[in-house]
């Protein structure tokens, strides 16, 4: 009985498992496109990373400020690498992923400045997009 059990909730287990493992790809592909963006400066990277209505939160000077993705497009999407891109590095330090939400930790360091960004992510329409952004910028001594 105890055998039958076992075999019964391995069974189940199986699709659950395959799903999350779906689903955690498709988040790290978004933060992927969101880091290939940066290393490009591609606005087809970061649209195909971010979700049209996402926002961008952070601190700046203590008081808190907003961006639109359209306006970090703007700014971001320079259409080649920065100057000091083989200086420039990258990583996704975590992500956690529950059904149609997860959450990204990644790094960005850079020469001049050390990013913390904290993206929030949902599946909709069968896509994984990154729909809200907040960040910790720490500048760098020279």
């Amino acid at each position: 009985m105890r055998s039958l059990i076992l075999a019964a909730s391995l069974i189940l287990a199986a699709p659950l498992a395959h799903a999350q493992d779906k689903d955690e790809a498709g988040a790290r592909a978004a933060v992927n496109h969101y880091l290939a963006g940066h290393a490009t400066g591609s606005a087809a990277e970061f649209g195909a990373a971010f979700h049209p209505k996402a926002m961008l939160y952070w601190n700046r000077d203590g008081s808190f400020a907003e961006r639109t993705l359209a306006d970090f497009i703007a700014a971001a999407a320079t259409g080649k690498p920065a100057v000091d891109e083989a200086q420039r590095r990258r990583w996704i330090e975590s992500l956690d992923v529950t059904g149609n939400a997860g959450m990204a930790k990644v790094v960005l360091d850079y020469p001049s400045v050390r990013f913390v960004d904290y993206l929030s992510l949902v599946k909709a329409d069968g896509e994984w997009r990154i729909v809200n952004k907040i960040f910790q910028a720490d500048r760098k001594e020279q």
